[in-house]
């Protein structure tokens, strides 16, 4: 499952044709539902809690079938995709979208945001599976060539995983564009290989009938809830529908689905029964069984380049996800590089990378196979489907103004299948379930602490400060020598006195001859208009106050930002213009805002992250830092 994709080929940037933009779309938003059918199936008749009979077979297909109709055809494609947030989706969007309809009602939105955050968190937890069940279950598929490869798939797994990896620096544009082909193939191929069985047994598509679904429930109510667990496989990835929205549009979105992955899907599945209903041993592995001996290798092949895809766009995903929550104020800021000259949306974050790599590494190596893999899979899922739904409801509340009944009967529904497969993935928490958890807390807690910390540290800048107003009259009174040039100081504060100002003051002892006060701000949109992007206020003495708006997904960019500007009677020459930044030390206190661990915890983070001038693209001759000593 993925929230957030940067765009491997740009192409909603361009007037392409809905036949491009319907081929994009099957290439990165289905790639990681559609190779759930190598293990979905193998899952929930492997876990040994169904009874093998040809009514169950018809009962779990059914179930299949219509929770992919429930999930994605009705909650994702009909309803979620219709709350986008100025054309955006994905649950960052969502959780900005919900944040800003309840602004009137503080406490409900404090809340709202914690529960937006931490499904965000679980994102980094499901990207960690994802990756490695995906590729592990393709490269599984030698087992059934020869036993002889057992043990080779641990070793292969992890060297296609660190190749995927390493190639991210280089950027992925070159190989983009084979993205969508290559799936499509992989869809017409799953789909061949369901009908070539489904041809011996056709009495297998009356499993479409919901009644069968129905009927093993029935029958099977305790054995229902637990395998639950295991048939979420069959729509992980159902958030990409709305996390990628904004980049192929809602309507290229549909038609794929409608008429390629569905269809394909639903074919694969029903083949794998009818295989089953002929040959009950092939449950050990049942979609490549369902192949003959001269198209393994092949598939296993096409297999293999299917989920590398499916990881690429959950690791494309990620850079995006954690651009979008820095900006925000939830991370520090790390090392973005900018692997296109053609793309901004296309970035590389090297601790993000790694990191992931490191995390997926040890899943494979802890968990072994995509068995014990599946038993780790689901609960980040479920939850995060859980929070869309609530933040939906509230949503189609309060920001659409529909009335309470339509909102309740619209989400509730939905709900209540959401935490049915929530329950049931919780049995799964001492098998692995844990994992995924323990990886979103983990950045939870980093995510809230680096943004109390920020606030605590902004009070203590605030209380300190100055009134930029007051100060710049006592200074005129008797002005400093003036220099040449303009001196841009940024301040994280609009109004009042940078840090910065006062030890080029004290220090140098000049001011220049032109002065910009820039605090820059982000707001819980996706972007920001470029009329909307700049604030100017003038302090008179050639000074002005300057606010820098952006959005959650621009690329922050102060002097392309500050170069319009000279329509405020002001403008910029680039050799002549200084930044002035103050480098903060956090300095930890007793009896602070926070628990010591925490406050310790963030002035490492601080101390950490990656500088403003970088992330503001800043050019790096024109840069002057002044430190200066903060207590929280």
């Amino acid at each position: 499952m993925r929230y957030f994709w940067v765009p491997l080929f740009h192409v909603a940037s361009t007037r392409s044709s809905l036949a491009a933009l319907t081929l994009g779309a099957i290439g990165v938003v289905y790639g990681d539902i559609g190779t759930s059918v190598l293990y979905a199936m193998k899952e929930v008749f492997g876990s040994g809690h169904v009874p093998f009979t040809p009514d169950n077979v018809y009962g779990i297909l059914s179930i299949f079938f219509w929770t992919l109709t429930t999930i994605v055809s009705v909650k994702y494609v009909v309803l979620v995709l219709r709350a986008d947030n100025h054309g955006e989706g994905g649950l960052v969007a969502m959780l900005a979208l919900a944040s800003q309809s309840v602004k009137d009602k503080p406490q409900l939105r404090k809340v709202l945001l914690v529960v937006g955050i931490f499904g965000t968190c679980l994102f980094y937890g499901d990207g960690v599976i994802t990756p490695a069940i995906s590729v592990l279950s393709a490269v599984e598929g030698l087992e059934v060539i020869s036993p002889a490869f057992k043990q080779a798939v641990i070793p292969l797994t992890l060297v296609i995983l660190f190749l995927l990896f390493w190639v991210q620096k280089r950027g992925t544009a070159g190989i983009g564009k084979f993205f969508g082909p290559i799936t499509l193939v992989w869809f017409a191929s799953i789909a061949i290989l369901g009908v070539s069985h489904i041809v011996h047994h056709p009495e297998i598509l009356l499993a479409i009938s919901p009644h069968y679904a129905l009927g093993f429930i029935w029958h099977n109510p305790g054995i229902t809830f637990i395998i639950l667990g295991a048939v979420v496989l069959c729509v992980t990835g159902g958030e990409a529908l709305y996390a990628d929205m904004g980049h192929f549009g809602k309507k290229p979105i549909r038609l794929a689905w409608f008429s390629v992955v569905m269809p394909c899907l639903t074919l694969n599945y029903f083949g794998q029964g009818a295989l089953l209903l002929s040959n009950p041993e092939a449950v050990k592995n049942p979609f490549y069984m369902m192949a003959p001996d001269w198209a393994l290798v092949p598939l296993v092949g096409l297999a293999t380049m299917a989920t590398v895809i499916a990881s690429q766009a959950l690791i494309s995903g990620a850079f995006s996800v954690t651009k979008q929550v820095i900006q925000l104020g939830y991370l520090p800021r790390l090392q973005v590089l900018h692997t296109s000259e053609t793309d901004t949306g296309q970035v590389y974050m090297p601790f993000v990378n790694w990191g992931l790599f490191v995390a997926i590494v040890l899943a494979v190596v802890l968990f072994k196979s995509s068995s014990n893999l599946a038993g780790a899979y689901g609960i980040a899922v479920c939850t995060d489907m859980l929070i869309t739904t609530v933040l939906t409801f509230f949503v189609i509340r309060y920001a659409w103004k529909l009335p309470l009944a339509l909102c309740i009967g619209a989400t509730g529904f939905f709900f209540v299948v959401d935490l049915a497969f929530w329950a049931s993935n919780l049995l799964k928490l001492l098998d692995g379930g844990w994992f995924p958890l323990l990886i979103g807390t983990a950045v939870f807690t980093l995510m809230l602490t680096w943004h109390d910390g920020r606030r605590l540290l902004n009070d203590s800048l605030r209380s300190d400060a100055l009134r930029l107003t007051d100060f710049l009259e006592a200074v005129f009174i008797s002005p400093p020598t003036r220099v040449e040039g303009t001196a841009v100081f940024l301040t994280a504060e609009a109004g009042t006195v940078p840090n910065a100002l006062l030890h080029n003051l004290k220090h140098n002892k000049v001011l220049h001859q032109e002065n910009l006060f820039v605090t820059v701000r982000s707001h819980e949109v996706p972007r920001m208009a470029l009329k909307q992007r700049l604030d100017v206020t003038p302090l008179g003495h050639d000074c002005w106050q300057v606010i820098v708006n952006y959005g959650f997904k621009d690329n922050p960019d102060l002097p392309s930002a500050l170069a319009h500007i000279r329509g405020e009677g002001q403008q910029l020459d680039p050799m002549s213009t200084s930044y002035f930044l103050s480098r903060d030390i956090v300095i930890p206190t007793i009896g602070g805002g926070m628990a010591p661990w925490r406050e310790k915890l963030f002035a490492q983070m601080h101390h950490n992250a990656s500088g403003a001038a970088a992330f503001l693209n800043l050019p790096t001759n024109a840069v002057v830092e002044l430190g200066s000593k903060i207590e929280i």
